[in-house]
């Protein structure tokens, strides 16, 4: 996000304060985004469904992206949209937020709320796989070494399931690796369009075309006595808004322009491990050691894939 006049005209902050704000940010991010898989579950326990919910936290979220695409049409200089561009915007709002938000809200059914934030976190070896195959980026010997070491422990996450301990896991990691795969796509994708209309655009537009598809698809599929839900199920839903959805999306923004891509990556890996954690104290939920042994790989592997890449240049 770009910074406010009043900050352009007073650059008295020092270096390492503008640095640890921005390290601040990805942490708040990484934190508020591993809280939501906690309150799915949450919400699944009190009678809500995927259709249901993910609808409601579309209609909380969308008077906040609205207010950022009012917000970003401010400056007058701004090239305009193409129609092209509209039609990119349109279709990688539904694949990148709709598509990955239903298949992770169907995913949290099946898989504990650590285990889908963990699969849920391959999406950059996703995008090096993308990358590979259609943008024609070189893979190397770390890359390779990184995306055997990370699905290496993928299977070690999932041999539970496997083993018969829990016949839902398989189905429950194939539909939130599915969001992975999803996400890896808009950010493959959508490198290209935002730097022709800016990252803020490009974010507000992309998820208001996902807020109106998750909400066109409750109409479609569900009664209003659908919303019949309890009052816990509404707050649930607006904390998931708000604060998993809304405040980590402009909060990573603003942290890669202030410490990079590398370094929010690193933070990054804080997701998963937060969210076994907190799926620990609130939920109940465990792992078995060979489990833990596979979430080091993953972690391990993606760490291997990110840090350290060039850090594109945020607008």
């Amino acid at each position: 996000m770009p910074s406010s006049p009043a900050s352009a005209a007073a650059p008295k902050q020092t270096v390492s304060g503008w640095w640890l704000l921005g390290i601040a940010m990805a942490l708040v991010a990484v934190l508020s985004s591993s809280v939501r898989p906690i309150l799915i579950k949450l919400s699944y326990g009190l009678g809500a469904e995927p259709v249901t919910l993910l609808a409601l936290r579309m209609v909380f979220s969308l008077p906040f992206f609205l207010a950022a695409a009012l917000w970003s049409r401010r400056d007058a200089a701004r090239t305009p949209i193409s129609a092209r561009d509209w039609a990119l915007l349109a279709g990688l709002g539904v694949v990148g937020h709709y598509a990955a938000s239903f298949l992770d809200f169907l995913g949290l059914q099946y898989v504990s709320a650590g285990v889908g934030r963990l699969l849920l976190f391959l999406y950059p070896t996703v995008v090096v796989l993308l990358s590979w195959a259609f943008l024609r980026k070189r893979i190397g010997p770390r890359e390779i070494g990184a995306l055997l070491l990370t699905y290496a422990g993928v299977a070690m996450v999932v041999s539970r399931g496997l083993a018969g301990a829990n016949a839902d896991l398989p189905l429950g990691a194939a539909l939130v690796f599915g969001s992975a795969v999803c996400y890896a796509v808009y950010l493959v994708a959508g490198s290209q369009v935002i730097r022709r209309v800016g990252s803020v655009r490009f974010t507000a537009y992309a998820t208001m075309v996902a807020c109106f598809a998750c909400i066109a698809q409750f109409a479609a599929v569900r009664p209003l006595s659908a919303l019949d839900l309890p009052l816990e199920v509404y707050g649930l839903a607006f904390a998931m808004a708000a604060l998993c959805t809304v405040l980590p999306i402009f909060l990573t923004a603003e942290a890669l322009r202030r410490i990079g891509a590398n370094h929010v990556a690193l933070l990054g890996a804080l997701g998963p491990v937060s969210a076994i954690g907190l799926g620990w104290l609130g939920l109940e939920e465990v792992l078995t050691g060979v489990q833990v042994l596979g979430a080091v790989l993953v972690l391990a592997g993606v760490m291997l894939v990110t840090v350290g890449r060039p850090a594109a240049r945020p607008r």
